[in-house]
């Protein structure tokens, strides 16, 4: 079959999203594709869009977007306490990291202050008000986890996770947990 890509948007994107969409290749070789619903990937994405966005509104109400809520939370937990291990911890560069935590302490929740130990190394540390908002953003992300996996029973929830956990960790392994204080 000849798809003629000149036909309605509506009908061409039926066709594209269809089990198995026939495909007349130059040559007239004809190969069957896989369509777009048959990827595991295009509902993982569409699973991580959708927690992602409605996550992001709930943020937004308090001024923070999901990133910075990554490492605000991320320090308030004691996860990690620099740059460089919050950057590990997340998985980001630190570059990144420097850009959201200039952003967090230009909101007044987060501060960089000297190490102790070694006067080139600044530690983050939450102000109050990083303290008091944290707790808050938490809520909001265990209301968001559970508006979305609310079909799923615990143990369910559980095994997704480790499951996701183990495809990650199969195509990118996990960086080492931050030392502890």
């Amino acid at each position: 079959m000849f798809i003629n890509w000149s036909m309605p948007e509506r009908t061409r994107a039926q066709c594209c999203l269809d089990n198995s969409c026939p495909v007349t290749h130059a040559g007239g070789v004809t190969a069957s594709t896989s369509g777009l619903r048959d990827h595991l990937g295009y509902w993982l994405r569409r699973l991580s869009d959708e927690v992602h966005s409605r996550f992001e509104r709930e943020l937004a109400k308090h001024g923070v977007t999901v990133s910075q809520w990554a490492v605000l939370i991320t320090v308030h937990r004691g996860d990690a306490i620099t740059t460089r291990e919050v950057a590990r911890y997340l998985d980001i560069d630190a570059g990144a990291v420097s850009r959201l935590v200039d952003r967090l302490a230009a909101k007044e929740l987060m501060t960089r202050e000297p190490d102790p130990a070694s006067r080139r190394t600044l530690r983050l540390a939450l102000t109050d008000t990083g303290r008091d908002l944290a707790p808050r953003l938490a809520e909001i992300a265990d209301r968001n986890d559970a508006h979305f996996f609310a079909g799923l029973d615990p143990v369910q929830r559980r095994q997704l996770e480790d499951w996701i956990r183990r495809l990650i960790g199969e195509a990118h392994p996990e960086p080492p947990a931050p030392p502890t204080p």
